[in-house]
């Protein structure tokens, strides 16, 4: 008895140490055409908690020094607990529709007179979807045809690794591995922030980043998806940004730290 269990957990072992050899790596490390001054946000309740998270990535942007500054804005279309099946995407890139129109910070109307609405589509499938024994394929299938929708009215199609349950974290694993091989299959850049939420929980587990609920982003997690996301679309860390959030400095700091070396990581590893 005893040898068989040892011979199992030989087993065991390698298969684990396999697994994490074969783990895929991003074949993309950057938008085909730079950062995006556009996009658009489509997903679910992760992206509109704590007043939406494009409106943190705008901002950060708009924090950098001047001769670093670029214009970074974004519109959230969002369904709560929404998966990649429950989207029109071919419905969000209709004429006079979304993006047609924006509120300044006087609240005036602008009517946007760009040639097209968007540069990107940021897009994250239900929280649970890409692991799930019923719904992974559909994750696999609208990753595919919703790029192709995208690119047919040339705007790029970026994803967006969502991060794992407080009470679950294991589920990162799964996570990255699905979206890193639906990036490199449909050739889009992956936003790694579920793996900067797993970097900042391994190196200050007293920090908060969830709801009472355990899934939903607390707003230093917001934060960290926002600086995460700035990383990946522009290449730089977000660190010389002044916005804040209302985060006390040294937190908001570390966290745009931390965000840079997780998309690091992620797109360059053992650099």
């Amino acid at each position: 008895m005893i040898v068989r269990a040892a011979a199992l957990s030989a087993v065991l072992y390698l298969a684990g140490a396999a697994s994490a050899v074969a783990a895929p790596k991003p074949d993309v490390a950057a938008p085909s055409t730079g950062a995006p001054a556009f996009a658009m946000y489509v997903g679910n309740s992760f992206f509109y908690y704590n007043n939406g998270l494009p409106s943190y990535v705008t901002k950060l942007a708009d924090g950098m020094p001047a001769d670093g500054r670029q214009p970074m804005s974004g519109t959230m279309v969002t369904i709560g607990g929404s998966g990649f099946d429950w989207h029109d995407m071919e419905s969000y890139f209709r004429p006079h529709a979304i993006g047609y129109y924006h509120f300044d910070k006087d609240n005036v109307i602008v009517f946007n007179r760009r040639n097209k609405p968007y540069d990107a589509v940021i897009m994250m499938d239900c929280s649970q979807c890409p692991i799930h024994p019923q719904l992974a394929k559909v994750f696999v299938d609208y990753a595919k045809k919703n790029a192709e929708i995208a690119r047919k009215h040339d705007v790029e199609p970026i994803l967006f690794m969502s991060w794992a349950y407080k009470d679950k974290p294991d589920m990162i694993e799964g996570l990255s591995e699905a979206y890193t091989k639906a990036g490199n299959e449909n050739h889009e850049l992956v936003i790694p922030a579920g793996l900067a939420f797993a970097r900042v929980i391994k190196e200050r587990p007293d920090l908060e980043l969830y709801q009472p609920d355990k899934r939903h982003p607390a707003l230093i997690g917001t934060y960290l998806a926002a600086a995460t996301v700035f990383a990946a679309l522009t290449g730089k860390s977000a660190e010389p940004s002044s916005y804040t959030a209302g985060i006390d400095q040294d937190l908001a700091r570390y966290l745009r730290d931390a965000a840079w070396r997780a998309a690091q990581d992620y797109y360059h590893p053992g650099q």
